[in-house]
């Protein structure tokens, strides 16, 4: 495996940055520069311009959204520092933030501590459906969303919009054909009816497949860990009357991907003889409602899903050739069902506005969700030593476990404007959590908490290209239950339950707009102080059974996490754009076991450094020339032990032909062939003796690829 050393690191950013900087020198000075295009951040409950919002926030836009040939979150992830994800085979449905976020798919109480709204419908831990495809914006919020989203989103909030109906007719349609059987299909088109001008559509549909990046030695194949990826979307608009207007969404997404990603060597040659799937099958549809009044509006947003999800694997990760003489099978399987319904009510007053005398404005809301979930598990397994007296071990292990539970929730935020130049604003939310468990182990749990989040900020216009804001805010994340461990008569029985988290938030921001040459600088310093810190251990209760590695969620002391968020984004002329970010994150967990090897040490997931900088530069009228590079520090895999990522750099590249409606690109994911670990597990699973190894999940080694695109 390669190592890359913190000089290869800081020479990568040097690199790239010169790279950058050398492309605006080869631009003709003549060319009058191009302005920046206003952002409006859809998340909040009141749209706003990017440089009034009073929280770190990263926006990647429509254009930086086209760029990327792959079209999923996973891929946009990178370019956003201080964002992380756990990957163990399909897509990462779990993410982190600032270092703090589930890192397993599905070990205990399904909270989230990264919020996820696709279209305003909540998919919190369930972001491997998270299409890019057809999207106007996504927002990347980092810090607690107490006020705005709750117990999901105690470390931020990832929101996806997808594009809107247009008042003239008009779409898209993009094929992607790449190495490792990459191909790719979409489409999407909308506007009026003829009939009835009022009411206007946006219909959009993509397929992605490819057989992956690893080949299977054993089973002489390479698409065991292929993906095939269905996106359809239907949005719906209609002008009721010039004060109403009714918005439907339908949504369709069916990934399904194979399961066969870890190796006992670490290498891309898999053994395994029985590949699984890490597969969801999701359907939703979202209602949302807006009429106005005289002095205020009323919105009403009501949504549902219904997953069915499939993770299964090959937990001994070889085969009966690989392993003889000994005898060492083992297969688990998890068939989850999933459904919620979800429905939300605001009243919002006139905004805020010096010119027109209103200096106060309000939001008031209440918020419900019902979510429910079925699993249905196998858990299949033979371990023989010939060489040992003990008898043969196996496995059989069949059952269902049931969860469904209830949050109720009131919300308000409050902006005064103090001055012309002045605002102050307060949000709180006040939510009930109650849930209930049962499975056919004798497990059985009741948990429920009252919670209460919020933030105050004050927000000064400095000057006419100045905006510095300060806030403090208070997250909140469910308490819970470890799922399925079958410790209730051991030493483990402690650890079923565990207590809700606070986390206090403090920051301070700004924005400032460089008129000269059409830039936008976004910096914020965070300090965030963690109470009773949520921490995901894992252990393997039966050395010669790798189904018995698990993930136990247990409350430390406390913890920290501050640090710097940076972000540039530059129009110098019309034909060239540059964006540089950047992430410095510093956590600490402090255990209520002073003893503990872990103690006082860095949290899991939690790269110190991490950084994106790409441009788009047209030297001629219709070429243009695309790269990023971005690359994260090392970080620990886990909280119950020190091994280590490496650090690494990726650098991705596209060349395009621009001619009227059409674009040509030749692209590059990881043009250097970089050899990177995005997940470790460390236990024993090699017999006969099962020491205790790292195991390091792989990512995606160089691909690359043609698109072609057609607007419309």
């Amino acid at each position: 495996m390669q190592n890359i050393t913190l000089s290869n690191y800081i020479n990568s950013f040097t690199r790239a940055l010169s790279l950058g900087l050398l492309s605006m020198t080869m631009v003709p000075l003549q060319i009058d520069a191009a302005e920046i295009e206003e952002i409006i951040v859809k998340a909040s409950y009141r749209e706003i311009a990017l440089e009034k919002n009073d929280g770190s926030l990263l926006v990647l836009n429509e254009d930086q959204l086209k760029a990327e040939p792959i079209k999923h979150l996973e891929q946009l992830s990178f370019l956003v520092p201080n964002l992380n994800f756990a990957l163990s085979d399909g897509r990462p449905r779990y993410f982190q933030i600032r270092g703090i976020g589930e890192q397993s798919g599905y070990e205990g109480t399904p909270n989230s501590s990264v919020g996820l709204m696709i279209d305003d419908i909540d998919f919190s831990g369930q972001g491997g459906i998270s299409s890019s495809f057809d999207m106007e914006q996504v927002e990347v919020h980092r810090g607690p969303q107490g006020s705005r989203m709750g117990a999901n989103a105690l470390a931020g909030m990832i929101y996806m919009r997808s594009k809107e109906p247009t008042e003239i007719f008009s779409g898209l349609s993009e094929v992607t054909l790449g190495s490792d059987g990459v191909k790719s299909v979409g489409l999407a088109f909308g506007g009026p009816f003829q009939e009835n001008p009022d009411t206007k559509y946006r219909f959009s549909i993509r397929q992605d497949q490819n057989d992956g990046f690893r080949k299977n030695s054993y089973l002489n194949r390479d698409d065991t860990t292929g993906k095939d990826e269905l996106t359809a979307r239907l949005k719906l608009s209609h002008q009721l009357n010039e004060d109403t207007d009714i918005n439907l969404l339908i949504q369709k997404s069916d990934f399904e991907a194979m399961s066969d990603s870890w190796t006992t060597d670490g290498s891309l040659n898999t053994l395994s003889d029985k590949p699984g799937f890490d597969s969801q099958d999701s359907s939703a549809y979202g209602i949302k409602i807006n009429h106005d009044a005289k002095a205020f509006s009323f919105q009403s947003l009501t949504s549902g899903t219904n997953s069915d999800i499939i993770v299964s694997y090959d937990a001994d990760w070889s085969n009966p050739v690989d392993n003889a003489p000994y005898t060492y099978d083992f297969y688990s399987e998890t068939l989850r069902s999933r459904r919620s319904f979800n429905q939300e009510f605001r009243l919002l007053s006139d905004p805020i506005s010096y010119e027109s005398g209103q200096t106060f404005a309000w939001v008031v809301g209440a918020y419900y969700l019902d979510l429910s979930e079925q699993n249905d598990i196998t858990d299949l397994g033979t371990y023989i030593n010939p060489f040992s007296s003990w008898p043969p071990y196996i496995k059989n292990v069949t059952g269902s476990r049931d969860y469904d539970s209830e949050n109720t929730a009131i919300f308000g935020t409050f902006d005064y404007l103090l001055s012309e130049t002045l605002t102050l604003s307060f949000g709180m939310r006040w939510e009930d959590w109650e849930a209930h468990y049962k499975d056919t182990f004798g497990e059985q749990f009741n948990p429920s908490d009252q919670m209460i989040g919020g933030k105050l900020s004050l927000v000064s216009e400095w000057s006419d290209d100045v905006n510095i804001y300060a806030s403090i805010g208070r997250g909140y994340k469910a308490g819970g239950f470890n799922l399925g461990t079958g410790f209730s008569n051991d030493q483990y029985a402690d650890t079923l339950i565990y207590d809700p988290e606070y986390l206090w938030n403090y920051e301070l921001g700004i924005n400032k707009q460089f008129g000269a040459s059409n830039t936008n600088l976004d910096a914020v310093i965070f300090y965030s102080d963690r109470k009773d810190q949520q921490v995901m251990a894992s252990t393997q209760v039966d050395a010669n059974d790798p189904n018995t590695f698990t993930f136990l969620t247990q409350n430390a002391a406390s913890g920290k996490n501050y640090g710097l968020e940076l972000s540039i984004k530059s129009n110098p002329t019309d034909s060239l754009s540059l964006f540089a970010s950047i992430g410095l994150l510093k956590t600490e967990v402090n255990y209520l076991d002073a003893a503990n090897e872990q103690n006082g040490r860095a949290q899991a997931h939690a790269p110190e450094r991490s950084f994106a900088i790409g441009m788009r530069w047209f030297p001629a009228e219709s070429i243009y020339f695309g790269m990023d590079v971005n690359g994260k520090s090392d970080f620990y895999y886990s909280d119950s032990h020190d091994n280590k990522s490496s650090s690494y750099t990726l650098a991705n590249l596209v060349i395009g032909y621009e001619k009227d409606q059409w674009n040509y690109e030749f692209w590059v994911r990881n043009l250097f062939d970089e050899y990177y670990s995005l997940r470790g597990f460390y236990f024993g699973n090699v017999p006969p003796s099962f020491p205790r190894t790292l195991f390091e999940r792989q990512g995606d080694l160089r691909h690359m690829g043609i698109l072609v695109r057609y607007q419309f």
